[in-house]
């Protein structure tokens, strides 16, 4: 890996497929920026349809000649992931790369259209059923790539099995922090399941350190966060934080460099909060395979999507 590197070191992506989970704003629309810029053609996967056609528009102005599709997708609805991925299906013969980005951050608890706690609902049980429903058009195009993006927060997270959903007791932030390890162990599993196999897709995920996007403004709005953390988000912010076109190199370089690998963990390379991308550790629940096991086998379970490898 190059010590710097950045978007002009993407390859050429003409004649691709791209699905991109919440492309209309933050990381996700500005990925849908660079990879539409190389020449994919990228699924805008998107719960609000004018806000998407917002974002089309906007992409459209940065790089006139991309080729986009904005398609219905709401992870809080496993019914609506199951129709977006039967009308994938229906117009596309091929998938590169899955992008799983959409996610909601620190919020009071809700529940998704299914009875899931909303922030383990949208930001893994969701991507789980999509990936697994769309896994024959990853798995018969070459050198496919699944790329889940996770947070910092899966450095602290747990996987608490006897209250996955916050029911008996709910903190919004170690609540988040167990979706986004679920995002790097559900990664790290199905790298693993795919190369026994004999896939050549891969499966990876990284974080992208300390970036302000509307994920902290809508904590903030929703939950009604406290003088002190609205103080912290404004000093650390701008004192720490990096612009979002370094926040997405981490997802860009494990969904696209060509010596990316499958089964590992990015960040940005500087204290893990700015900088650009280096492979780096995430959680020692990454390389405990009874607790991947047992985790894949309760999102089964739960979203009534079984893999077929």
């Amino acid at each position: 890996m190059s010590n710097k590197w950045t978007q002009n070191d993407m390859p050429d992506m003409t004649g691709k497929v791209v699905i991109i989970t919440g492309a209309n704003s933050g990381l996700g629309l500005e990925s849908t920026k660079a990879v539409a810029a190389k020449g994919a053609t990228v699924v805008m996967a998107c719960r609000n349809l004018p806000k998407a056609e917002e974002a089309k528009a906007e992409v459209l102005r940065q790089v006139p000649n991309a080729k986009l599709d904005v398609m219905a997708l709401d992870n809080a609805s496993l019914d609506s992931v199951r129709a977006f991925a039967a009308a994938f299906k229906a117009k596309y013969d091929r998938l590169d790369l899955l992008l799983n980005n959409a996610g909601v951050m620190a919020i009071p608890r809700t529940e998704t259209e299914d009875g899931f706690e909303m922030q383990f609902g949208v930001n893994h049980l969701a991507h789980f059923a999509l990936t697994g429903l769309l896994l024959d058009g990853l798995t018969s195009t070459p050198n496919a790539r699944v790329h889940s993006v996770s947070s910092s927060a899966a450095f602290g997270g747990s996987i608490n099995f006897d209250d996955l959903m916050g029911a008996k007791a709910y903190n919004r932030w170690s609540t988040y922090g167990q979706s986004k390890l679920a995002n790097a162990v559900f990664a790290t599993e199905l790298d693993r399941r795919l190369k026994a196999a004999g896939h050549d897709t891969i499966a990876n995920s990284s974080h992208p350190g300390l970036v302000m996007t509307n994920l902290q403004t809508n904590s903030l709005q929703q939950s009604g966060a406290p003088l002190t953390e609205r103080i912290l988000y404004s000093l650390i912010g701008p004192l720490i934080g990096q612009d979002i076109s370094m926040g997405i190199l981490p997802q860009l370089y494990a969904s696209t460099a060509p010596e990316a690998k499958g089964g590992v963990f990015y960040g940005p390379k500087t204290f893990r909060v700015r900088g650009y991308p280096v492979e780096q550790p995430c959680n020692d629940a990454l390389n405990d395979a009874a607790l991947r096991q047992r985790f894949w086998d309760v999102s089964e379970e739960l979203t009534g999507i079984q893999y077929a490898f």
